[in-house]
């Protein structure tokens, strides 16, 4: 240490980080990769300090950039240094004094991540030792390499132990050669990989494997292959080194085969350009906070008070329950997958089941012989597993005959048949999504000892992994460092891990006790744990440590008993484990081996239960022994469900409870909520493999305890919001003069709007955190601040010579929030969200940019709709136009990326639709909007476009009509007509969960729509949110959608004011959807007529 401190010391970064890799890597662990980062942080503030801006560049892009994986946020914060003249200017730094105190405590900083480094532990301190330690080492060497010999040598030579070691025959014959591993035998020789670190062990011929997960995960493919592509994946060069085939374990008389672990890898670093940094769409993980307070995992204990053990109610599903899943977004919708094979979802604040699917194979002609055979014995199959796609709106569905059912979800009517694959022959055992290559695909595996992937769109196969010797049981999608990988476990208790690329296994080891095993990793993606059961009845609860490939921590708790099933278990909130067995729920913290304690759940489990957190960890779902559900709430999870339950109680319950006397739900109790499930699903036929039109949907069936006795339609009433007293707004605050908003956007934080006034100013309100505002998200109840930087600048577009009558004014936000393109008219600016300081200016008129929008997954490239009708694709880093599109006939007024179908479409004033494909950027069709019968649309109207989160169907607005497509056919779906008297529709947004739309008009009023039906069912008039004698008339020409409130929403009104807008919190929405037989407004359903947060 005392070596070590001198060279900080001085600053010696390079013999630093030299001394420091012969013990640990970048990529080790998180204290390891907190160490590096903190010096090289440091020496990139010295070269700003020293004016040296060219190093700090090559700094920025040689070593800090490898941190951008792990925390995109925290490395555009490093990066915006470069654009202030001090960089004490940020309000995180300002307190930093001159070079030798900052390194001073940096030193003390890092000493502390030293010590609480595992991969440290021990040696700190130089062990001591005997005289002649080394020769009694050599000695002992020397005595166990000759005892085996059959001829040993009576004085073995110490130059014997240089090499593996044989002895010679007493005759003076040659020993044989040994044989290599025949199994070795097709495989290329190291040397056409990329070298090794010199860190890093000799490595003979054949090379071992690397059997520790970190070593593997951190290796990309070495060649190219049809699968897979060659460059480097995401934003940094993968860490390569020689990924073989692992050979089996050799016969003991092979003496020679020596298994090392490769460990070391030959970081590549590639510098690039310098430009907007590259936003990928990866789940972050965020181990690289600004201000770090080490803490050792043996040191921290939670209570057990956020552990939800209380049991709010009880579903019953007629069978018995074999997989659950919370919905990742709406957390109180939970999916339940039972031995009969229905499929069923449920409303927890209701109690309701808003959707049943029955198993029913969609096609059966398509089907292979072996399935239609099976079927014609016995049509019934249970659910092995349901989950949800990352974003809610796919449900994936795994059967035991052959069969993976996909449904698409979009809100309150139910689930849509979507894909049927036959994915494997018998059982398909399990089921999750992934996204290579930023692709949604899932991933199956199943009794034929095979992992597929499929694409999630199309439903054709991607990969197929072949190597298991038994039945796969289940699998488990990540990724580390943009390396997107698989585990999979056997039957037998093998885990192999596959890479997307078609090349074999890249781990194979046992689980412990060679169980059926089941993997996990922490909310955070940071630590991995496995739960399994084997035919002994031995269960084993471990995490694993990834570094060294081994189990780094076995939790007690989990007898041998009789084998009653597999024990499955969950984790969430990075600190809780818990599992079922023994009749009982049990619960861990996940830094202590030790049970931490249990709950029966009123003496009502099975042996083996299921369960299955919620994303908050406020509710968990437990299976009963009498086929049903129990959610078991902590007191946050009560009193979500007790607010929820508050806002659904409606009318048409009561009138329904006083008729079928269902059990009472105002209560917490233990209620059962009975639901039969004999009531078959009749779905229509689809073919196999093909993506089904998602409004040609089945029947849905959806008891609602009974509601379908009562006549909704007689109890129904459109909600008329009239009152100030009737919703809950707020005027923001603004002390610049009133001009019109032209555009408006939530940051995609939450925390802030941002507002582009017509007179090409920016306005930006933040909400601060404080104890009326816990999360600092934009509200209703909190007065933000107008919000400037000390240097008082306004981010102020370039007007040029332009009229600003004739200006159409457009913005785009980056995903980090740190960037806002904008243009008004003139040239377009790029401006620090920071600083408010100018970046950049390019594309001086004519033509004038008249919409904006970031590529979804690669913040350099930007479409650019233009003036003269055509879309410019432009790249920010090499300053250059890549292409120019041309399909409509007057300027474009709307761009919308799908990341999904990889396709941007385009709208114009000319009431045009263009698609067009994002690989090769060709147009791919094109549509005119059908203008209602008696409705004139003015001659340069704009048309706006909006995906939905399915990232499919597509929002088309325009000042006649709200419409949905279908993309790519671009066929429409349906349209709303709004009465003539509200006057044009001004503008309309998605709500942030897709399921409801918000429509302003210029008679001032906001429609609340039902996205998936069309239908009107809350009117918010003008009275209720503006002074009763505006001076002006008043009317909103922009409405925006909060990113995680699907509630609330922003108007920008025509004097220049900006209004946020919440139902009552007695409420908590805006009114019922009304029944689909009920004729809430004139909604038309046609065949023939035809993301970021978008722009406003």
């Amino acid at each position: 240490m005392r070596y070590f401190e001198d060279m900080v010391t001085s600053g010696e970064w390079e013999e630093v980080e030299k001394y420091l890799s012969g013990f640990t890597k970048v990529d080790d662990n998180r204290y390891s990769m907190k160490i590096f980062f903190e010096i090289r942080k440091q020496k990139y503030l010295e070269a700003l300090d020293k004016r040296d801006r060219a190093k700090a560049v090559d700094i920025l892009v040689k070593d800090l950039k490898v941190f951008a994986a792990f925390n995109e946020e925290l490395f555009k914060e490093i990066t915006q240094l470069l654009t202030l003249e001090n960089f004490r200017d940020n309000e995180q730094l300002s307190k930093y004094g001159d070079t030798k105190s900052a390194r001073g405590l940096m030193l003390a900083e890092l000493k502390k991540l030293i010590e609480a480094n595992p991969l440290f532990r021990d040696k700190l301190q130089f062990p001591p030792l005997k005289n002649s330690r080394l020769r009694t080492l050599i000695n002992q060497s020397l005595n166990w390499q000759h005892q085996l010999c059959k001829n040993p040598r009576p004085n073995p030579d110490i130059k014997t132990l240089f090499v593996d070691h044989s002895c010679g025959t007493p005759n003076g014959a040659r020993a044989p050669s040994p044989v290599t591993n025949p199994l070795m035998g097709g495989v290329p020789k190291a040397g056409v990989f990329p070298p090794l670190s010199a860190h890093g062990p000799f490595q003979p011929t054949p090379v071992a494997l690397p059997t520790s997960l970190a070593g593997w995960m951190a290796n990309s493919s070495p060649v190219p292959h049809p699968s897979a592509s060659a460059g480097p994946i995401g934003m940094t060069a993968a860490n390569n080194s020689a990924i073989l085939k692992r050979p089996r374990t050799p016969p003991t008389n092979n003496p020679v085969m020596d298994y090392q672990t490769a460990d070391s890898e030959h970081v590549l670093k590639r510098p690039r350009h310098f430009g907007i940094s590259d936003e990928v769409n990866n789940l972050p993980v965020n181990i690289l906070p600004v201000a770090y307070t080490p803490q050792s995992h043996g040191q921290s204990y939670h209570g057990t008070d956020d552990l939800p053990k209380t049991v709010v109610m009880t579903l019953n599903q007629g069978s018995a329950v074999k997989s659950m899943d919370f919905h990742p977004v709406q957390q109180i919708l939970l999916l339940v997958g039972t031995s009969m094979g229905d499929v069923m979802l449920w409303e927890l604040g209701s109690r309701e089941r808003i959707a049943l699917r029955n198993f029913k194979v969609w096609d059966l002609g398509v089907c292979s012989i072996a399935l239609q055979a099976s079927l014609t014995n016995d049509y019934t199959a249970s659910v092995n597993r349901v989950m949800w796609s990352p974003d809610g709106t796919l449900v994936g569905v795994a059967y035991t005959k052959h069969i993976v059912h996909l449904y698409s979800y979009h809100g309150g009517d139910g689930l849509r048949n979507r894909l049927e694959i036959e994915a494997h022959v018998g059982s398909v055992n399990d089921l999750a999504f992934s996204y290579p290559n930023k692709q949604l695909c899932v991933v199956t595996c199943g009794e034929d000892r095979v992992i597929k992937v499929w694409d999630a769109v199309t439903g054709t196969k991607q990969y197929t992994f072949e190597g298991h010797e038994a039945p796969v049981y289940s699998v488990c999608p990540h990724h580390k460092e943009n390396i997107q990988f698989i585990f999979s476990t056997a039957t037998d208790g093998k885990i192999k891990a596959w890479l997307y690329d078609n090349m074999g296994s890249r781990v194979d080891y046992d689980a412990p006790g060679h169980s059926s095993t089941t993997m996990a990793y922490s909310a955070d993606g940071t630590r991995l744990f496995s739960c399994g059961t084997n035919k002994e009845g031995e269960s084993f609860l471990v995490e694993w440590n990834e570094s060294e490939g081994a189990v780094r921590r076995t939790y007690h708790g989990l007898p041998r008993r009789a084998h009653t099933g597999v024990v499955q278990f969950d984790t969430t909130k990075n600190r809780w484990l818990a599992a079922g067995d023994e009749n009982l729920i049990k619960f861990w913290d996940m830094d202590r081996e030790r049970l931490l304690v249990t709950t029966e759940v009123e003496g009502s489990l099975p042996a083996s239960p299921c369960i299955r957190f919620n994303k908050e960890g406020i509710l968990l779902a437990v299976s009963t022994n009498d086929n049903g559900v129990k959610i078991l709430a902590n007191p946050d999870g009560i009193r979500q469900l007790k607010t929820v339950e508050n806002r659904t109680f409606d009318a048409s319950r009561v009138v329904s409870a006083a008729i079928v006397k269902a059990p009472a739900v105002g209560t917490f109790g233990s209620a059962v909520v009975t639901i039969g499930t004999s009531i078959g699903d009749r779905a229509p036929p689809v073919a196999a493999m093909v993506a089904m039109n998602s409004d040609s949907r089945s029947v849905d069936i959806k008891p609602r305890i009974a509601d379908d006795s009562v006549d909704k339609s007689r109890i129904w009433k459109l909600t008329e919001i009239n009152e100030p007293s009737q919703c809950c707004s707020l005027r923001l605050p603004d002390s610049l003069p009133p001009v019109r908003v032209s555009r408006l956007i939530y940051t995609n934080s939450g925390l802030a709007i941002l507002a582009l006034a017509s007179n090409a100013v920016h306005k930006l309100w933040k909400w601060q955190r404080n104890d009326r505002n816990l999360t600092g998200k934009a509200t209703a109840s909190v007065v933000p601040q107008l919000w400037q930087p000390p240097s008082g600048i306004l981010m102020t577009n370039d007007v040029s010579e332009t009229n600003p009558d004739d200006a159409v004014p457009c913005f785009a936000l980056s995903k980090n929030d740190s960037y806002v393109m904008s243009a008004s008219g003139g040239k377009i600016s790029l401006f620090n969200m920071m600083t408010f300081k100018t970046m950049t200016t390019f594309m001086p008129p004519p033509p004038a940019a008249t919409f904006l929008a970031f590529h979804p997954q690669d913040n350099n490239i930007i479409a650019i709709g233009m003036e003269d009708s055509s879309i410019q694709i432009y790249n920010v880093r090499v300053d250059e136009v890549k292409t120019k599109l041309k399909g409509h006939q007057k300027r474009i007024t709307g761009l919308a990326f799908s990341h999904t179908l990889n396709v941007l479409v385009s709208s114009g004033a000319d009431s045009q639709l263009c698609l067009w494909s994002t690989d090769g950027w060709e147009k791919q069709a094109s549509k005119f909007l059908q203008i209602p019968s008696g409705r004139a649309a003015a001659p340069l109207v704009d048309t706006r476009v909006q995906f939905h989160l399915d990232q499919i169907h597509l929002l088309v607005v325009h000042e006649t009509q709200i419409a949905i497509y279908d993309v790519p056919k671009l066929d429409c779906l349906k349209q709303w007509v709004p009465r003539e008297a509200s006057g044009p529709i001004t503008h309309a947004t998605y709500s942030c969960d897709s399921q409801s739309i918000y429509v302003s008009f210029e008679d001032g009023s906001v429609g609340v729509l039902t996205a998936s039906t069309l239908r009107l069912r809350c009117r918010i008039n003008p009275t209720a949110y503006l002074p009763p004698k505006p001076s002006m008339r008043v009317h909103p020409l922009v409405v925006a959608a909060h990113p995680s409130e699907p509630n609330q929403f922003a108007l920008g009104l025509a004097d220049g004011g900006v209004h946020i807008i919440e139902p009552l919190e007695s409420e908590g929405k805006w009114g019922t959807s009304p029944p689909t037989e009920n004729g809430a407004g004139p909604s038309t359903t046609s065949g023939t007529v035809g993301s970021d947060q978008p722009q406003r």
